[in-house]
């Protein structure tokens, strides 16, 4: 078995560290359709931008969209000792279950076989050359409170969970059921981020809280976590996206970017990349 076990105090299952990697973060929703994973890869890539190695996983098998939001489509190839290569995209590795499906195949699969994936993901897959880590592997979790994701975080050690929300109600009761999971697994919270917080007409400059707005913020206050930051609801992020260079990248001095550089510096702040060293893991 690959990786170094930690024990629970409270008689938890035994977690396990990701060989290679410092600090797991991991971006969760409740609920499908908050903007989960565009965080996930601009708070990866902003992170990266602070000076930090990086890596990202896409967890969400169902739906896996980051390698169409980082414009890569190659299959990952095995190294000299028999595990997975992350692919490397825009510099940054990064493993998908979008990488070895067919982008029309809808996957059927049951738990122990999604188990099996996540473990291989986890376990299998070779994230730097030998001898070297990454301060960071963003995990973009599947949305959901279910089976899959307690599971991960319950055998992973998560060094800590950034919860993405939209303002409205319907969303923010997702957030508690968020942040009740990651207590059960003894994960931190990291902080509550608010997506689509709003939106700016390009034409008129007239502000429209479509979502309502400040809710991410109450919740986070009520919930006693860090508020990390909001994101508008921008065309540019989406578009940025969709053509496979993240706006992190693509215009790093933008609004909207710095908004993202701002969330990756707490993030940093609260989980140094030395954290997992001070528990007995060794510098790369």
């Amino acid at each position: 078995m690959s990786g170094t076990e930690t024990r629970s105090d409270a008689g938890l299952p035994q977690k396990q560290t990701v060989e290679g990697v410092k600090n797991v973060i991991a971006v969760a929703s409740a609920k499908g359709g908050v903007g989960k994973s565009t965080l996930a890869v601009n708070l990866a890539f902003a992170l990266k931008q602070l000076g930090h190695k990086v890596g990202l996983l896409d967890a969400d098998l169902f739906g896996p969209s980051i390698p169409t939001m980082l414009g890569v489509k190659q299959e990952p190839k095995p190294d000299v000792m028999g595990r997975i290569r992350a692919v490397m995209a825009h510099n940054m590795p990064l493993m998908s279950i979008g990488f070895m499906v067919n982008p029309e195949q809808a996957l059927a699969w049951r738990g122990p076989l999604l188990f099996q994936v996540i473990q291989q993901f986890f376990h299998e897959v070779k994230w730097v050359p030998y001898g070297e880590y990454l301060d960071y592997l963003v995990i973009d979790l599947p949305p959901g409170t279910g089976d899959v994701q307690l599971s991960m975080v319950q055998q992973i050690e998560v060094a800590g969970a950034v919860i993405v929300t939209t303002p409205q109600d319907v969303a923010l009761s997702d957030v508690r059921r968020g942040i009740t999971l990651f207590n059960l697994a003894q994960v931190p919270i990291l902080g509550i981020v608010e997506n689509m917080s709003y939106f700016v007409c390009p034409h008129c400059h007239e502000r429209t809280d479509v979502f309502a707005n400040g809710g991410g913020r109450r919740e986070a206050d009520l919930k006693g976590v860090p508020f990390l930051g909001d994101i508008p609801l921008a065309p540019v992020i989406r578009e940025q996206c969709d053509s496979g260079v993240p706006l992190v990248l693509a215009d790093p001095t933008s609004e909207y970017a710095l908004r993202y550089l701002a969330i990756a510096e707490k993030v940093s702040q609260a989980v140094p990349p030395l954290a997992l060293t001070r528990r007995g893991r060794g510098r790369g």
